[in-house]
């Protein structure tokens, strides 16, 4: 693969991903902004300096920069693209952005991550209208032996329909009672060509250790999944699923978070740009529908991370604003730029350790560049 293909492979994807989400979110920004009659001076992909742009009749410069690696609104009275601090000599501009009562910079803040949201759920309706919903049907792929499946007599082919009397849809759902039943005897409902039988299984205890020296007990019985259905629904099913689906993904980032940070999971999932690129690349690759739903996913986690209680981000104007409304003003100048500061070292702190978390991928680099120079 020479350097021209690995670049149309990874970055052409990567940008195109990178692109989509930062204009979805900051056109949240933008709309509920032009909705609230402020201003907006600049619409940018990309910081640093221009690469080229344009003027609209209300006075916006849509503009794409150089660096790729996020975008901003900035709006009358904003002093810097990060919203980090106000130009007070525009205060009682009508049409600027500190001139607006706190609810409407709230909902201004607020619409960025929002539509984050909102593009990955009609982004999923689309794909479960005409791909169909990916679903995991509780099907047993494989048997390990020795294992509480293997004692109790389950068989690769079996289908898993009910556990203890309740249903079983799905294998997502067969992990979730399994794991939360540890060292419990389980009365398994299995279909075997058409025959439904009624197994007795002992879920052994799996204990995994976290760096902190807590042990948890995880139920484990042995098996693992056949392969993925997809299923066609109608509109309306469709956007309920998005909507769920959307809520799953949030939890289930959120859950992972925090098990991270009481020790109980590995950083090591966490990831840069560079991953990123690398999985767009890889993703791109795949076809159309599997880009969409990596756009989706990013999507909301774009979002959901720019809720982070942080200063600099929205998650922390949102707090500041909050601050506001109970206190009936603003904090401090003085308060307030500390904050920013706080919010500073800390987003550089987790993009070092991202960055860090992609080193692998570094080292995939250098040595394909290594490989095409020798």
């Amino acid at each position: 693969m020479t350097l021209i293909t690995t670049t149309l492979a990874y970055v052409v994807p990567f940008l195109i991903v990178l692109a989509i989400v930062v204009f979805v979110h900051e056109l949240g920004h933008y709309w509920v902004a032009r909705r609230n009659r402020v201003r907006v001076e600049v619409f940018s992909i990309g910081f640093g300096p221009e690469l080229f742009g344009w003027d609209d009749r209300h006075g916006t410069r849509w503009k794409v920069s150089a660096i790729p690696l996020g975008g901003y609104v900035r709006m009358l009275g904003d002093a810097d693209a990060t919203s980090t601090t106000l130009d007070l000599k525009h205060y009682r501009d009508p049409d600027s952005f500190p001139s607006k009562s706190v609810w409407q910079r709230m909902a201004i803040v607020a619409a960025g991550p929002a539509a984050n949201f909102l593009f990955a759920i009609i982004a999923l309706a689309v794909l479960f209208v005409f791909a169909g919903r990916p679903f995991t049907p509780a099907d047993v792929g494989e048997v390990q032996p020795d294992s509480p499946a293997a004692v109790a007599g389950l068989q690769a082919g079996d289908r898993i329909v009910g556990v203890d009397g309740s249903a079983i849809a799905s294998f997502e759902e067969l992990q979730r009672l399994v794991a939360g039943s540890a060292g419990e005897t389980l009365v398994v409902t299995i279909d075997r060509g058409g025959q439904a039988l009624e197994v007795p299984v002992t879920v052994a205890v799996a204990e995994v250790t976290d760096r902190f020296g807590n042990v948890h007990r995880i139920g484990r019985i042995g098996v693992s999944r056949a392969g993925i259905e997809f299923k066609r629904v109608g509109p309306v099913t469709a956007v309920v699923e998005a909507v769920a689906e959307t809520g799953r993904m949030i939890t289930g980032t959120l859950s992972a978070l925090w098990e991270m940070v009481v020790g109980s999971r590995g950083t090591g999932e966490l990831g840069g740009p560079l991953r990123i690129a690398q999985m767009s690349g890889q993703i791109a690759q795949d076809g159309l529908v599997p880009f969409i739903w990596f756009c989706a996913i990013l999507s909301i986690n774009l979002g959901l991370i720019n809720l982070f209680p942080i200063p600099m981000l929205d998650g922390g104007h949102l707090v500041l604003y909050t601050v506001e409304a109970v206190r009936g003003r603003p904090l401090g100048e003085r308060t307030q730029e500390m904050a920013f500061r706080f919010g500073l070292a800390m987003v550089l702190s987790l993009m070092l350790f991202a960055t860090w978390n992609d080193r692998t991928v570094v080292y995939d680099i250098v040595n394909f560049l290594s490989s095409l120079v020798s």
